[in-house]
């Protein structure tokens, strides 16, 4: 073999994978382009295979180092340098144990079409199954499911949640990889053809081979069975309901030092609206979402902050879910809280709910000598936030609300109690002044998701945007600028039926995970019986 057609082979499996964590970057918002998800699959897929295991987990872990340093680029704005290497690491981790099964589980089903797709499918959910539950509870930004608000694929969150999402875009791009993988075989023929004629003829004959269409049809079925979800429509009476994003007077970590100034700058803007519902200007509502973090000062110890919220409250006309941090219930512990605001009574504490999944290490810092040995940023979190026990669900009168606070957005059981236990319309509290509008936007798809899961309206309250409303078939109404303040007026529909999503659960994801496991123990049958000299975990190159 001459030289530079040796370094060839070497070099184009790295470099497809590399590529492939880059389309998989720009299929994410703030970018958008959902289409290039299963490009980015397939291309994934296409390296891995006839790999050996080695490599196979080396080009996933190239595949996810490329995805996740940028994509997680905002955790480093005001944190350094280490804890985002660190977490991009991590998660690049999973990618390579997913690079690596593709190539165990290969040779099992090497002679049918189809497996490659399937394979792919189902190990990406298992992938993200552990991914989303380890270590400390796990991290599930970035599933594939989250980078798919503009496509058709979402509508199978109505079906089965974000895990079969996330199976619809790996199939696609597993289908995806079996056209690529026939078209690389078929392609020595098309280019000993005689004349251009010939080549034609070669080429049209390929695309009308079973290997050529079969899986082309398989890939349109799937688009289509998938826009052909219903949407849901939630049946209840219109309920006028308002979200203030106050904005801080600086973005950046040292949010809590301001944060008189950042209740001062919600309780401005709930006074706002009161003046423009009292010219007429706007629908008085029958609720107002402050974000997370917006009254940092404990309002049930703090008598100044009770009187501000109890004066914007009365202002208004509307209770107020305020998103505060309370000190206790022990010393050095804080909770982070949606906290119901009546304009009569003042703090509803019976309609409370307590953040059930803090971030660790941003939140909570486990194992804290050692973390501090890594990196004594971790003590900038002084107090450790105590997790709750209950789903948020708030009844504020008018309507029912599932609360979740912030990152609990992507994680799916937090997100399901909060509507099984009677949500009517889902409420996401953030703060995002410590992170940027990559970030923001991404949270705001995941809204998007949970939406189209339930069957609920939504919406997404920021300190400094993006905040938004969404209807329950996806829709983005009244979306806010980045570091702005603004308040948006919106109707919502309460919903009280369930989706299939809804009922089912963690079922889905469990059987496609269990078919995972499967596979990877049936692997190991087929390997054992393999002769040695073939089972050089799979082709050279």
């Amino acid at each position: 073999m001459p030289r530079w057609r040796a370094v060839t082979v070497r070099v184009w499996r790295p470099v497809v994978a590399a590529v492939a964590g880059l389309l998989l970057l720009v299929s994410f918002p703030p970018y958008g382009w959902s289409w290039l998800a299963p490009v980015a699959v397939a291309l994934l897929t296409v390296a891995v295979s006839g790999a050996r295991v080695r490599s196979g987990a080396v080009l996933g872990l190239v595949t996810g180092w490329v995805f996740f340093a940028p994509v997680l680029a905002w955790s480093n704005l005001h944190t350094g340098l280490l804890p985002w290497l660190l977490l991009a690491a991590l998660q690049a981790l999973y990618v390579a144990a997913l690079g690596g099964a593709l190539a165990w589980v290969a040779p099992w089903g090497a002679r049918a079409w189809w497996w490659p797709a399937v394979t792919t499918s189902l190990l990406w959910v298992a992938q993200e199954a552990a991914r989303d539950r380890t270590p400390f509870g796990g991290f599930p930004w970035a599933r594939l499911a989250f980078g798919q608000d503009g496509s058709p694929l979402l509508r199978l969150a109505a079906l089965g949640g974000a895990p079969l999402v996330t199976a619809g875009v790996a199939l696609a791009g597993g289908l995806l990889a079996v056209l690529l993988a026939e078209a690389v075989r078929a392609w020595p023929r098309i280019r000993a053809a005689a004349d251009r004629r010939a080549a034609w003829w070669a080429w049209w004959a390929w695309c009308r081979s079973a290997r050529c269409w079969v899986p082309a049809a398989a890939g349109v079925a799937l688009g289509v069975a998938a826009a052909a979800v219903p949407a849901a429509r939630p049946a209840g009476a219109p309920v006028t309901v308002a979200l203030v994003q106050g904005n801080v007077p600086r973005l950046g970590l040292d949010f809590n030092a301001q944060r008189r100034a950042v209740l001062d700058n919600h309780v401005a803007g709930t006074r706002r609206l009161a003046a423009e519902v009292a010219a007429g200007r706007a629908a008085r509502p029958a609720l107002v979402v402050w974000p997370e973090n917006s009254s940092d000062i404990d309002p049930l110890r703090s008598p100044d902050a009770a009187v501000q919220i109890s004066a914007a409250a009365a202002a208004v006309g509307a209770p107020i879910l305020v998103g505060a941090v309370l000190r206790g219930p022990g010393r050095g512990q804080v909770r982070n809280v949606g906290l119901l605001w009546s304009p009569e009574r003042g703090a509803d504490t019976a309609q409370l709910y307590v953040k059930r999944h803090p971030v660790p290490f941003a939140e909570y810092v486990p194992l804290r000598r050692l973390a501090r040995a890594v990196s004594a940023e971790v003590d900038r979190v002084g107090s450790d936030m105590v997790a709750g026990r209950a789903p948020g669900v708030i009844d504020t009168g008018p309507l029912t609300v599932g609360d979740v606070i912030c990152f609990e957005v992507a994680y799916d059981e937090v997100v399901r109690d909060a509507v099984t236990g009677g949500g009517q319309v889902l409420v996401v509290q953030t703060n995002n002044a410590t992170f940027d509008v990559a970030e923001a936007t991404q949270q705001l798809a995941m809204v998007r998701l949970r939406a189209v899961e339930h069957g609920r309206d939504a919406l997404m309250a920021s300190t400094v945007g993006v905040s938004a409303f969404v209807d329950a078939d996806g829709t983005v109404v009244g979306a806010t600028g980045f570091n702005t303040d603004a308040v948006v007026v919106h109707q919502v529909r309460p919903g009280g039926g369930r989706t299939l999503a809804t009922r089912l659960g963690y079922w889905p994801e469990l059987v496609l995970v269990a078919w995972a496991a499967v596979m990877a123990v049936g692997a190991v049958v087929v390997r054992r019986r393999q002769p040695a000299a073939g089972r050089r975990d799979g082709a050279r190159g």
